[in-house]
């Protein structure tokens, strides 16, 4: 909790045409009419209808009046019918999604607040949140934490997974390291004031519950400490520093979000003190033990790269993988010449790391935000009867609102977007895991667990790293062990999107790479699923195809379409018209979302000129399918300045403003009417695009730097000069290692002397003693 005085920080400018309503959208989803989910099923068996239609009337009647009479003819038919059925499924997959997600929201029933606290007051199981962090500002990082501390869990440990190297020279990059390290002492330093506050009172309640009316004696303690947590949420509240948007919902969600419900169960039971009653001794004691949840979860800090027997591999899936390894077991630091060393602790012996086991395991990115009762319901979820095969459960992350941006606007808008569709995935059973958070269980990461030996060193890998879209491959592993993934249909975490062109271009490249990877995994879930009498759906199959794929044959098909010009014959209003549903449905989702149905159209000039970057992540996943070798993960940067992007991705969106134009003005030429209609109204949305969310300046400003870039080396600092001589061996190294293996390269070390002096005699020296 910050307690100093600060001025008041100067806030990012907001751009024109971003949003000024920060009013956060409900947890729970509305419950859709039956007129909305009738539409919703139209509008699929529209599109059927009209890609059939299409095909009778304008392909087969080319085809009978001879018009496909040379090869090249048939090819370029073909091809268009294949790129607008690719299109086309990809749309009806959205529509799909979108009519299983009203569904779900139709038929969901909250978990009432008293059932939660009677679920966990029986029985609970120890959860676990990792937090990996590298390069993160520690204002981001704090805030993640805090909000996972806060949950109402009984039992929960939060581990910030610091992946940065730990030992910096650079005083700069030092000092934030350090800043970020001490984020887990001051958020354990402030809870122990309500914490101890609540335990006490637990302490009491518990000596004395055994006697005759005791609920109604104590109702006046219950609500005096209900009313200090709430007051001492406020204090911390109206302490903290609010520089953005972010700032706000961590104040106004995550800290008096807490302080309102607190304050909803505080007056309930001022009324019923009122009325000269009080809820029974069983529910005054949940009332106690949730305050005492709440402030009572374990912060600290764990660093990979300072033991040399864990893996380096820079990526977060390793990062995860190395402690979640290491739950349950003691440990003990031995120090070689290689690095510190982990080994296990022998029975009963002291150890210097202790990790206690979970049932649980909460993955949650450094720039994620949790509503006070993520935790609380999905592991109440997990734990019912019915739910015992339910591997992973989430809930797809939203955007924070109120951005000020028109860039993390309108990727916020597709944020919200994916969140219907992800939720409607799980009534077709094709959920994938998304990684900004999750709940896993422990044993089914057991199942899916690999273990090699690298340069003698074990590592294990339960979140595998061969792409870089390391949580959808790991849905798959999951699925092939007959694990279930479920999408819990309420809003509870939040997630940041990139502010500006340059950081948008690193996260999307990685989001376009590696889901070509991953479909031989699909294939042989399938062919599992055929052997096993459960064979999936067509739905499923359609769905986890889509959503692996579909950015490679859309990136595709949208170039051909602008690039080739194909015979205006081959154009039909049916083509038309069984997009209009998709279009229409998704400007309905994001009114549904909170923004203008009009944005739909800022939409489709974003992905056009997000194509290069598309293209680029699908062409590293070919890459690496082609040469066995894995992609560097790509971290998204999260900076208050803007980030530089690429010269190719400031020059591309340029390059197909002006050549949708110049296909326009042929087409004109032509009178070639429904390609000049589509290559003007790409070339006018691109260009909307290319001006709202990358613009003129910074367009111009990245340009320079792209084409200059090559003039500027980084200068090297000299390292300092050993000490020693340069073949001198390290007398550590050589206890350690021992002598070089038969048949290697190595010589014997010469004998060392050393000067004569009678204080090194032993013999005298120990003469003397005796």
């Amino acid at each position: 909790m910050k307690t100093e005085d600060t001025a008041a920080p100067l806030r990012r400018r907001r751009q024109w045409g971003t949003e000024k309503d920060r009013a956060t959208l409900p947890a729970v989803h509305a419950r859709p009419s039956t007129r909305k989910l009738v539409l919703a099923r139209v509008a699929i068996w529209l599109t059927v209808t009209m890609w059939i239609l299409y095909v009778l009337t304008v392909l087969l009647t080319m085809f009978f009046a001879g018009e496909f009479d040379t090869t090249w003819r048939m090819i370029e038919g073909v091809s268009y019918i294949v790129v607008v059925t690719f299109l086309i499924f990809s749309a009806l997959m959205y529509l799909l999604a979108r009519y299983g997600a009203l569904q779900r929201f139709r038929t969901h029933h909250r978990a009432a607040r008293g059932e939660l606290d009677r679920h966990f007051s029986l029985a609970h199981r120890p959860l676990t949140v990792l937090v990996p962090s590298y390069a993160e500002e520690p204002g981001v990082v704090r805030k993640t934490l805090w909000s996972a501390a806060l949950q109402e869990y009984p039992e929960m440990r939060v581990v910030l997974l610091v992946d940065d190297n730990p030992f910096p020279s650079d005083r700069e990059t030092r000092d934030k390291l350090n800043a970020t390290r001490a984020v887990t002492a001051e958020i354990a330093y402030a809870l122990n004031e309500p914490r101890e506050r609540a335990a006490d009172a637990l302490a009491f309640f518990q000596t004395v519950r055994e006697l005759p009316g005791i609920a109604q004696d104590t109702l006046p303690d219950l609500i005096e400490q209900y009313w200090s947590a709430i007051a001492w949420l406020r204090d911390f509240a109206a302490a903290e520093t609010r520089e953005d948007h972010v700032d706000d919902f961590f104040v106004e969600e995550i800290l008096e979000g807490l302080a309102d419900d607190l304050q909803s169960t505080a007056v309930a039971l001022e009324m019923a003190a009122g009325e000269g009653t009080a809820p029974s001794t069983e529910r005054v004691h949940e009332l106690y033990r949730r305050l005492v949840w709440i402030f009572s979860a374990e912060i600290t800090s764990f660093e990979r790269k300072r033991y040399a027997s864990l893996s380096h591999e820079a990526n977060k899936a390793m990062n995860l993988n190395a402690y979640i390894g290491l739950l349950g077991g003691r440990f003990v630091e031995h120090s070689t010449p290689d690095g510190v060393m982990l080994r296990p602790a022998p029975g009963g012996a002291p150890a210097d790391l202790e990790i206690p086991y979970s049932d649980f395991v909460l993955t949650l990115d450094a720039d994620s935000l949790l509503l006070r009762d993520y935790c609380l319901r999905l592991v109440h979820f997990l734990e019912q009867p019915e739910n015992a095969n339910v591997a992973v459960t989430q809930t797809p992350y939203s955007s924070f609102r109120n951005a000020p941006t028109r860039i993390e606007r309108l990727a916020g808008a597709t944020t919200d977007v994916q969140h219907i569709l992800h939720q409607g995935m799980t009534k077709y059973n094709a959920t994938f895991w998304v990684g900004a958070n999750a709940v896993i269980r422990m044993e089914a990461l057991d199942d899916i667990l690999e273990i090699e030996s690298v340069d003698g060193i074990e590592v294990r890998r339960y979140v595998q790293d061969r792409t870089v879209i390391e949580d959808t491959e790991s849905s798959v592993d999951l699925m092939l062990f007959g694990w279930k993934l479920v999408n819990y249909p309420e809003r509870l975490s939040y997630s940041a999107t990139p502010p500006d062109w340059g950081s948008l271009v690193v996260q999307r490249r990685r989001w376009a790479n590696g889901g070509l990877l991953i479909l031989p995994k699909m294939w042989r879930q399938m062919r599992d699923g055929r052997r096993q009498h459960k064979p999936l759906t067509f739905s499923e199959i359609s769905l986890r195809m889509n959503y692996m794929a579909s950015i490679a044959w859309a990136s595709f098909g949208l170039i051909f379409l602008l690039v080739y010009p194909y015979d205006n014959r081959l154009v039909s209003p049916f083509i038309l018209i069984g997009a209009l549903p998709y279009f229409i449905a998704m400007a309905s989702d994001l009114h549904y979302s909170g923004y203008k149905r009009t944005d739909i159209f800022r939409i489709y000039g974003f992905n056009l000129i997000l194509l290069p970057v598309n293209l680029a992540g699908v062409l590293k996943s070919l890459q690496q399918g082609m040469t066995g070798r894995k992609i560097p993960f790509a971290r998204t940067p999260k900076v208050k300045d803007r980030t530089s992007s690429p010269l190719l991705y400031v020059i591309s969106p340029v390059v197909i403003i002006a050549y949708s134009a110049f296909v326009a003005w042929r087409s004109y030429s032509d009178g070639s009417w429904w390609t000049l209609a589509f290559s003007a109204f790409n070339a006018i949305c691109a260009t909307w695009a290319f001006l709202g969310n990358i613009g003129i300046r910074n367009g111009l400003v990245d340009t320079w730097i792209g084409l200059t870039d090559w003039m500027y080396v980084d200068v090297e600092r000299p390292e300092p000069e050993a000490a020693v001589e340069d073949d001198a061996p390290d007398w550590r190294a050589m206890l350690h290692d021992g002598h070089a293996a038969p048949g290697t390269a190595g010589s014997t070390p010469e004998r060392r002397t050393v000067a004569a002096n009678p204080r090194l005699d032993l013999r005298s020296d120990l003469e003397l003693r005796s």
